[in-house]
């Protein structure tokens, strides 16, 4: 069992006898920047995870720190306004990992709406970042920033910004910093029960999915952030559902298949709903949908044949030339968003992105919220802690996410403190395939990062599974020997291990 702390199982154990201040189940962003701040305030954290950190919506997103034009569309300003305050912020306080990212936005001839509404909607959205980023562009300069883009009709278009993120390092780097200040975290943790104490919830059962060792962790307060599947857990404390999970995919083509140097926001041609393509790690990334999830919550997400469809006719019909399909992508991938329902009848697209915070038994459950405002919703949660521990926390929304002098670039895209003072080796620099990731970067991740299984180097600590053919099956006995020997497996774990995760990667990550 990989741990962020050394000694975990004794310091979990004899917290048993004391009990933490907080007990957090999940350890997606949410329940990251909830660690973060409750451990800054001076209280005794601890998070688990019943599968991997960031393995659910937190490392599925479409990779943007964004103010969500969307939202200003449809009329929800402060929402809009809240994001773009922490986009300029984690710009600010983390960068390297989250980059400023322009995005060209085309206006054709019949489009609804025009140049006149984009030009006063983005005028506002720069008037929130308290910064002038947009302009617009006349035909002939627009197409030469976006040379494969269909320009029938093309009346020229606009750019504006927002950034992009590795969402997984983006979790791990939050985390990190909360084990800084004390806090404990353990990935394959599940939380099997509630503990009550007059029918109050005062901490969980849990298992150690690795070993199978069970022990309880008590805590005067317990924070629900199991995202999309909080309502599971919420019916433990006769909660009703309140989620609407809503399911988006993405494809990762290769960046030559699919070359946009810009980032560049369109509309789809029959609903007309917003989509992105986006340069990443080298690649491209193009989605997104956003329908009902209704595949089993217990197994991964998986974009759907119809899906695929949907994003293939609309990469086809913007850039023709490139004519492509699903079998050119490197991969594909989705996730599920916690969306709190809201009127009957809404559509996908027009239910809130605003969180949710309800108590129920002394369970506090956070729902909803957005990758980008994680560190606005922690301070929400704070507040409801400070009101079951009887105490009043600062909302101290000046002080840097991460304080400097934490963190130490390992690639430009992926911050790891304290990578510099990792003992070198004679393959340090070696690429892994085509991806940007250096052997020294996959060895760091082994050590430090609470790597337990193959899936978690290849889709999470890097994300060379879906930016290589195959999930990089080529590339696997490179990294064999480096893996055993940081992991202390045999050829037959490896072997499993290899099994397993060309097995996931097939059935929910190969190109539909």
């Amino acid at each position: 069992m990989a741990m962020w702390t050394e000694g975990w199982r004794s310091r979990f154990q004899a917290a048993a006898e004391t009990r933490f201040d907080v007990l957090i189940i999940g350890g997606g962003i949410t329940g990251a920047g909830i660690a973060l701040e409750a451990a800054r305030a001076g209280l005794q954290v601890a998070l688990v995870e019943q599968n991997d950190f960031a393995s659910g919506t937190s490392s599925w997103s479409s990779k943007l720190v964004h103010g969500g034009l969307r939202y200003l569309a449809s009329g929800d300003w402060r929402l809009t306004r809240e994001s773009v305050h922490e986009r300029q912020r984690l710009m600010r306080d983390l960068p390297g990992l989250v980059e400023p990212l322009d995005f060209m936005l085309p206006v054709y001839v019949h489009d609804k709406p025009g140049r006149a509404a984009l030009g006063a909607a983005l005028g506002l959205y720069d008037l929130m970042a308290g910064k002038r980023y947009s302009h617009y562009m006349t035909p002939a300069t627009f197409g030469m920033h976006m040379p494969y883009l269909d320009r029938t009709d093309l009346k020229g278009g606009f750019v504006y910004r927002d950034a992009v993120t590795d969402d997984v390092g983006l979790t791990l780097r939050v985390l990190i910093e909360a084990a800084a200040h004390g806090a404990l975290a353990a990935n394959y943790v599940r939380a099997d029960e509630l503990i009550f104490e007059h029918d109050t919830v005062a901490g969980a059962r849990v298992t150690d999915r690795e070993t199978g060792a069970a022990f309880d962790i008590r805590a005067a307060s317990v924070i629900n952030a199991t995202g999309p599947w909080s309502d599971a857990l919420r019916e433990r404390v006769d909660g009703r559902p309140q989620l609407r999970p809503l399911r988006g995919s993405h494809f990762v083509f290769p960046f030559h298949a699919l070359p946009v140097a810009r980032a560049v926001t369109l509309f789809h041609p029959d609903d007309r709903r917003p989509l992105f393509a986006i340069p990443w790690q080298g690649a491209t990334v193009f989605g997104t949908t956003d329908l009902d999830h209704e595949q089993p919550m217990d197994e991964p997400p998986r974009m759907s044949a119809d899906e695929s469809d949907y994003l293939i006719a609309a990469v086809r019909h913007y850039f023709p030339s490139r004519d492509l399909y699903a079998a050119d992508a490197f991969s594909a991938f989705a996730g599920v968003r916690p969306v709190v329902r809201g009127e009957p009848g809404a559509s996908a697209s027009e239910e809130s992105r605003e969180s949710a915070i309800d108590v129920e038994k002394g369970l506090i459950t956070v729902t909803g919220g957005k990758l980008t405002t994680f560190r606005v919703t922690a301070h929400d949660v704070l507040e409801r802690v400070g009101q079951v521990l009887g105490r009043q926390f600062t909302r101290n929304t000046a002080a840097p996410i991460i304080h400097a002098g934490t963190t130490a670039a390992g690639r430009g895209v992926r911050p790891r403190p304290a990578y510099a003072a990792m003992p070198a080796a004679a393959d340090d620099a070696t690429r892994l395939g085509t991806t940007d990731y250096c052997l020294r970067e996959l060895r760091f991740a082994l050590v430090h990062e609470a790597v337990a299984h193959l899936d978690d180097l290849m889709l999470r600590r890097t994300r060379a599974g879906l930016l290589l053919c195959k999930g990089g099956l080529q590339q696997l006995p490179q990294i064999e020997p480096l893996v055993r020997d940081a992991l202390g497996w045999d050829s037959a774990r490896w072997d499993r291990e290899v099994e397993r995760y060309l097995a996931h990667w097939q059935a929910v990550h190969a190109p539909a």
